[in-house]
């Protein structure tokens, strides 16, 4: 049952609740700890915008079914967001230490793409993005049995072009066609057919 519920509620993080900031709005800047491959150092968007559009992906908990399934993807895929001059950060109210596990897990990010903590939803809030905190009296495990003790933000994808502009806002859909949407929007934005 309890995983029922978690399913339940992620799947209401993963449906557009909010009014997401729409393509032509300046993306909010950021610096946050992030984690690749385990190794944690400072992630400034301001920094990756330098060198090409930057793809922020927001999900509502590493180790959980649908963001799983998105971060694999994400990692299946990088080399083709990196043929398209984009990058990518994952960004979740995860504590940095659970980071570090997501984002070397050989299932999962695989250390090849880093990942956010945006432990007080700070930076989901402020791209107007649902902060939804866990039900009172409740408890979660993730898929390895450790207890979700976090808010969620919504899945929503932002591509963010080097001027700072959002070019696409990605929300409402599966992970996997999530990614697939993301990748679509930048190759558009390369000039090359989308794979």
């Amino acid at each position: 049952m309890k995983r029922l519920t978690l399913a339940c509620l992620l799947g209401l993080a993963s449906a557009p609740l909010f009014a997401a900031l729409p393509a032509g709005t300046t993306a909010p800047t950021f610096t946050t700890r992030a984690s690749l491959a385990g190794k944690e150092f400072t992630y400034s968007l301001a920094h990756a915008l330098k060198k090409g559009p930057v793809v922020v992906y927001f999900y509502p908990g590493a180790f959980t079914g649908g963001c799983n399934i998105q971060a694999h993807t994400f990692a299946e895929d990088m080399d083709k967001f990196h043929a398209a001059g984009a990058t990518v950060i994952g960004v979740s109210l995860d504590k940095i230490s659970t980071l570090d596990a997501f984002s070397s897990d050989p299932k999962y990010c695989a250390g090849k793409l880093p990942v956010a903590s945006d432990a007080d939803g700070r930076i989901a809030r402020s791209y107007d993005l649902k902060v939804m905190q866990m039900p009172a009296g409740k408890t979660f495990k993730d898929s390895r049995g450790m207890e979700i003790d976090h808010a969620f933000a919504e899945r929503t994808t932002f591509i963010v072009t080097p001027d700072g502009k959002i070019a696409a806002t990605v929300g409402g859909l599966a992970p996997a066609d999530n990614v697939a949407k993301a990748l679509e929007a930048v190759q558009k934005l390369a000039g090359r057919p989308a794979a």
